[in-house]
C-alpha cells in the first residue's frame, strides 16, 4: 500500500525575495522548501492553504530546494472546491509563473490549475505539459463559450529536457493567451476572450491534471509557483527569468522511478551458501536482486511475485565470501526503483573466527538506535542478534518504516539480522511481513560458525508442557556445536528496580520473569553458554549460573542487552547473588568467537567499553 501524509500550506503575509524587484505582487505564491516545513505545515508566502497528499520528497541542489512529485499519488490540493478560495483566483487577466522540472512527459500533464474537461463540457484553466515534451496553457473564457464551455489547448514549441529546471509563464490579458519558456514567447493564441469561464465545481490543484473523472499526477519537481491577477508584459517575464536564470543552468536531475524506497534493502537469514534480501517500495512489481563478486553485479535473481514488500533469496554462494548487490523494482507502467550497491558476507565455516553484535529494545528512538547501528557497523559484525522490541508498536507501519528500518539501515543493509519477538511487536503481521525466518518464525534455530542459536518467543507459553519448551529441549539435545546460545525477550534474572517488585518500597521481588525461569533447567541440562535477553532497558550480566546458583565454571551466563533505544531503566538498590555487572545506559554488545574462546565487549552510546567477558573452553561441557 502507499503511505500517505498531509502537509498544509499556510498563509503568511511576508515579502517574497524572488519577486522583490520591479514588478507586480502575486495573489498567491508557493515555494516548496524544506525550511518552510513546520510539522505538517509547509508555510506558503501568500495565498490560500493547500494540502499535500502523498509522500513529499525534498530535493536539494546548489541553489536551493524543490519538491519531487512521484507521478503516482502526489499532488497539492489547494482546495477540493475552488469556490472556497475563489477570492484569490483571477477573473479576467491571469499570469502564472512557475519553476519546474519534468521527469516523465504524459499526455495530460498538469502543474497548476482548476479545470473540468468532461466531454463537451470544458471550463477553467491549467498550466501543464504534453507527451511531446512541450509546455502547455489551457483556458476557457466566456467569449469562447459555446454553451457548456470551450477550452483552447495551447502547446509550446520548445522541447524540454527531462530533469532540467525551466521557467514557465502563462499569460492571459482578456484577449490573447501567451506561453513563455525561459523568458521567451513560445506560443500564443487569440481564440479566447473575456472573463475566465470557471466550472461550477472543481479542485484547485498543484502537481496534477485533476478534474471530476481524471487524475494525471506529475512525475517531476516544482520549486516555486506564483499566481497573479494581472497580465504580465514580455519585459517583466524576461526580467523574472533573468532574476533566477542560474536555475536553468543547473544540470538535469533525472529520476526514472515512481518513488523512493519506503524501506531500503536489508538482509535476512544469512547462511554459508545463501542470503535473503528484502525491501519495500511504493510501487508493486516484480523485484530483482542483482549480485556478484564485484560492483558490476552481473548475476540476477527475480522475486516470485509482485508485491510492495519484496523477498528474494540468493543461493549457491560460497562460504565467508564478500558479495555485492543492488535491488530493483519495475511496475507494469515501467516505473523503476533501483538501490545503490551494497555488500554482504556469507556465514563463516565452523573452523573460522566470527563476530556478531547484540542490540535489543531499539523501540521508539531512531536517533539512539541509529547511532548505535553505526557504531556497531564500524566494528564489522558478521550479523546482528536482536532480542526483541524492535519497535514501539508492532501494528503501526510508521514505527517499522521511520523508527526502525530508516535508522538501522547502515547496519541492516550489510549484515543479516536474527530477531525474536518482544512484547511491543504484539505478534503483529508487520513482523512476519518484514522478517524472513525459518517456520514457524516465532521460534527457530540457526547455525553460524561453530555455534548454534536457539530463538524463542517468551510472549507465548514456555512451560514444560508447551510446544516451545519441548522443541527447545529436543533441539538443544541434538546440537553438537561448540557453543550453544539462546535468545528470547524476557529475562529469567534481573535486578531491575520495579519490573518484578518495587525494590524502593519493599524487598519483595522475583528478580526476573518467573514464567521464563522455567526454561533454566533445560539450559543447565544441555550446557547452554549464554542466554541473551532484553525487555529491561539497561545492561546486566550474571555470573555463570547452574541450578539457580552462581558457579565459577560450566554455568550459563544471562545477559540483558536492552539499551538499544528505549527509555532507560534503573537497577534496584539490592545486589542479588547472580549479578556480575550492571549499568544504566544505552549500549550495544560485540561478541567474538575463535574456536573454544569467546570474548564479549559491551560499549556505551559514546562507544566507551563498559564491560568485558572472556570464556575459554578447555574441555567438553
Amino acid at each position: 500500500m502507499y503511505c500517505k501524509f498531509v502537509v498544509t500550506l499556510a498563509i503568511t503575509a511576508i515579502s517574497v525575495s524572488a519577486l522583490a524587484h520591479d514588478g507586480p505582487d502575486p495573489v498567491a505564491h508557493w515555494k516548496f522548501e524544506k525550511s518552510e516545513l513546520d510539522g505538517k505545515t509547509l508555510k506558503s508566502r501568500l495565498g490560500p492553504n493547500g494540502t499535500f497528499i502523498g509522500r513529499p520528497s525534498f530535493v536539494s541542489d546548489p541553489l536551493g530546494e524543490s519538491v519531487r512529485f512521484n507521478g503516482r499519488l502526489d499532488e497539492c490540493v489547494v482546495a477540493e472546491d475552488f469556490n472556497s478560495v475563489r477570492e484569490f483566483l483571477p477573473t479576467r487577466a491571469l499570469t502564472v509563473s512557475a519553476w519546474v522540472a519534468i521527469d516523465k512527459p504524459i499526455e495530460w500533464g498538469g502543474l497548476i490549475g482548476v479545470l473540468q474537461d468532461n466531454g463537451n463540457a470544458e471550463t477553467g484553466w491549467l498550466v501543464g505539459y504534453t507527451q511531446d515534451s512541450t509546455f502547455s496553457f489551457t483556458l476557457a473564457t466566456k467569449g469562447a463559450d459555446d454553451g457548456d464551455g470551450k477550452l483552447t489547448y495551447l502547446e509550446g514549441k520548445t522541447k524540454f529536457e527531462l530533469g532540467k529546471i525551466y521557467h514557465v509563464v502563462a499569460v492571459y490579458d482578456g484577449q490573447s493567451m501567451e506561453l513563455y519558456v525561459n523568458g521567451k514567447l513560445d506560443a500564443e493564441s487569440r481564440s479566447q476572450s473575456g472573463d475566465i469561464l470557471y466550472p461550477k465545481k472543481a479542485p484547485l490543484v498543484i502537481g496534477s491534471y485533476h478534474d471530476d473523472n481524471e487524475f494525471y499526477p506529475l512525475a517531476g519537481r516544482i520549486r516555486e509557483i506564483a499566481l497573479y491577477d494581472i497580465a504580465a508584459k514580455p519585459k517583466w517575464v524576461g526580467e523574472e527569468f533573468d532574476h533566477q536564470k542560474d536555475l536553468s543552468r543547473l544540470p538535469k536531475l533525472i529520476r526514472n522511478e515512481a518513488d523512493s524506497f519506503i524501506v531500503k534493502p536489508y538482509l535476512q537469514y544469512g547462511t554459508q551458501t545463501g542470503m535473503t534480501v528484502m525491501w519495500r517500495s511504493a510501487i508493486a512489481g516484480p523485484g530483482t536482486v542483482f549480485w556478484g563478486e564485484n560492483v558490476r553485479c552481473e548475476n540476477r535473481v527475480n522475486a516470485k511475485k509482485e508485491s510492495h514488500i519484496q523477498e528474494v533469496r540468493i543461493e549457491g554462494l560460497q562460504p565467508e565470501t564478500q558479495y555485492f548487490y543492488l535491488v530493483e523494482t519495475v511496475d507494469r507502467e515501467g516505473n523503476t526503483i533501483q538501490s545503490e550497491v551494497s555488500t554482504f558476507q556469507t556465514a563463516s565455516k565452523p573452523d573460522s573466527p566470527f563476530a556478531f553484535a547484540v542490540i535489543s529494545d531499539t523501540q521508539g528512538n531512531p536517533k539512539v538506535n541509529g547511532a548505535i547501528a553505526k557504531l556497531a557497523w564500524q566494528r564489522r559484525p558478521n550479523f546482528l542478534l536482536h532480542p526483541g522490541d524492535l519497535v514501539s508498536t508492532g501494528t503501526m507501519a510508521k514505527h517499522w518504516i521511520d523508527q526502525f528500518f530508516a535508522s538501522m539501515n547502515p547496519l541492516l543493509s550489510r549484515v543479516p539480522m536474527f530477531p525474536v519477538l518482544g512484547n511491543h511487536e504484539i505478534d503483529a503481521k508487520n513482523y512476519y511481513d518484514y522478517m524472513s525466518l525459518p517456520d514457524p518464525e516465532y521460534y527457530y534455530q540457526f547455525s553460524y560458525g561453530n555455534a548454534d542459536f536457539f530463538m524463542i518467543d517468551t510472549n507465548r507459553k514456555v512451560d514444560p508442557s508447551s510446544e516451545q519448551y519441548r522443541w527447545l529441549d529436543a533441539a538443544l539435545g541434538k546440537s553438537k556445536a561448540t557453543w550453544k546460545f539462546v535468545c528470547h525477550h524476557h529475562p529469567p534474572y534481573s535486578s531491575d528496580e520495579n519490573d518484578y517488585g518495587n525494590l524502593w518500597r519493599s524487598n519483595k521481588s522475583t528478580r526476573g520473569d518467573l514464567r521464563v525461569r522455567q526454561l533454566v533447567p533445560i539450559y543447565d541440562k544441555h550446557g547452554v553458554d549464554v542466554v541473551w535477553t532484553g525487555h529491561i532497558h539497561s545492561y546486566e550480566r550474571t555470573w555463570p549460573l547452574k541450578e539457580d546458583k552462581a558457579v565459577d565454571v560450566n554455568g550459563t551466563v544471562y545477559m540483558i542487552t536492552g539499551g538499544g533505544g528505549g527509555g532507560l531503566e534503573t537497577p534496584g538498590p539490592f545486589r542479588p547473588f547472580f549479578q556480575n555487572n550492571v549499568r544504566r545506559g544505552h549500549h550495544y554488545v560485540m561478541v567474538a568467537i575463535n574456536g573454544t574462546t569467546l570474548e564479549m565487549k559491551a560499549y556505551s552510546l559514546e562507544d566507551q567499553l563498559i564491560d568485558h567477558m572472556k570464556i575459554s573452553k578447555t574441555a567438553n561441557r
